[in-house]
């Protein structure tokens, strides 16, 4: 009776011990669980680490941070904020070829200012719910916003250079005070591939910039020339072709040397720039011959671009070192592809499109100077009278 007394008090203590070893095997696996997820997740963003430091392009990097990485992280949305005061990353990759508009979720901010405020001195990884009013700078053009969201600074050499953005639907995805040390690594491998990325196309437009002016080489020209002509003739539309000239400009290096010159060179590369647009192509082709490509651009917006140009640097003076204040003119020639001299190829199409522009610029010195004329198909060479009447002495 004793004995089984004694059985019957202890079988609770065994129902313990199961319910516990039980509790102990689902944890177990739920840990294991856990681990091979992090094992996948930590391969997923190995290979894309492997992935983004082997890309020099900055094209390439964007697109794969903000449309790959959707896929390989399981994420909805995510967007990617660059800081460019001075617009170069955008000239980079307007240069490749990308319409920025296309991709709204590539952001440019032009100071630090707004990100710098954001982040705060910390500057670390921020999870938890969208906030419209906070967050919103961030995910432009998004139509259906996240649940929740991972904000992560882009920092190098303690400046503050962007924002990597993730959402998701779900609002657990990202909670406030999770464990930060994979999104603070990945911030930094993106850091690092974007700032050497675009260090690479830096030393890319070293040959292909004037160091003079800072504005692109001829080289760079006949390169883009020929790209667009085949973008030209691909997709039916016009391409304006400028060839500037500095009006006596040897006459101002005898003169007053060559370091006026080089100032006169530098003031009319200023002044040209401010009547472009971001998308048309300015080079120096060579001594004191500028050359432009107005993309999609028609006879008559050219000749008025053209005409800008011209009044532009005839009505600004140049200050020299000494003080003297210098007036300079430019003679502009002009032509315009239409997509119908298709001889046999696109580099015919592109040297004789310079040698119609060259054709109209000798026309120009040699009526007067200052002054712009247009190269016609049908009736040759036509002065247009856009241009002020130079100064008789």
């Amino acid at each position: 009776m004793a004995l089984q007394q004694q059985k019957i008090e202890r079988q609770p203590i065994g129902d313990d011990l199961y319910s516990e070893n039980q509790q102990l095997r689902r944890q177990l696996k739920a840990f294991l669980s856990q681990a091979r997820s992090n094992e996948q997740k930590m391969r997923r963003f190995q290979e894309q680490e492997l992935q983004l430091i082997r890309l020099n392009s900055l094209v390439q990097l964007v697109n794969t941070i903000i449309y790959d990485y959707r896929t390989a992280f399981e994420l909805d949305i995510v967007t990617l904020t660059l800081i460019d005061p001075s617009y170069e990353l955008q000239h980079i990759m307007e240069d490749e070829g990308v319409i920025l508009a296309d991709h709204p979720a590539l952001a440019f901010a032009s100071t630090e200012d707004e990100l710098d405020t954001f982040y705060g001195v910390t500057a670390g990884p921020q999870l938890g719910a969208y906030q419209p009013d906070q967050h919103a700078f961030l995910f432009p053009g998004v139509r259906t916003k996240p649940a929740s969201v991972a904000l992560m600074p882009l920092i190098r050499y303690d400046e503050l250079i962007g924002s990597l953005n993730l959402g998701c639907m779900k609002s657990e995805r990202f909670v406030a005070g999770s464990a930060t040390d994979f999104l603070q690594r990945l911030s930094a491998v993106v850091a690092i591939c974007l700032e050497n990325a675009a260090n690479h196309e830096r030393l890319k437009r070293v040959g292909l910039t004037d160091f003079l002016t800072g504005i692109n080489n001829r080289r760079f020209f006949d390169q883009r020339l020929g790209e667009e002509i085949m973008r030209a003739q691909r997709k039916e539309t016009l391409l304006g072709c400028l060839l500037l000239d500095i009006d006596d400009f040897k006459r101002v290096n005898d003169t007053y040397g060559h370091r006026a010159g080089d100032q006169v060179l530098k003031e009319i590369s200023f002044l040209t720039k401010q009547q472009l647009r971001g998308t048309d192509v300015f080079a120096r082709f060579g001594g004191e011959e500028f050359s432009v490509l107005l993309i999609d651009s028609n006879g008559a917006v050219t000749l008025e671009i053209a005409e800008r140009i011209r009044n532009a640097i005839a009505e600004q003076t140049v200050t020299l070192d000494d003080g003297q204040a210098l007036q300079v003119t430019v003679s502009i020639g002009v032509s315009i592809y239409t997509g119908g001299e298709k001889v046999s190829g696109s580099f015919e199409s592109a040297e004789m499109l310079v040698d119609q522009a060259d054709q109209a610029l000798y026309k120009a010195k040699n009526s007067g100077k200052n002054r712009v004329i247009c190269f016609g198909k049908e009736q040759g060479l036509k002065i247009k009278s856009l241009a002020a009447e130079p100064e008789r002495t």
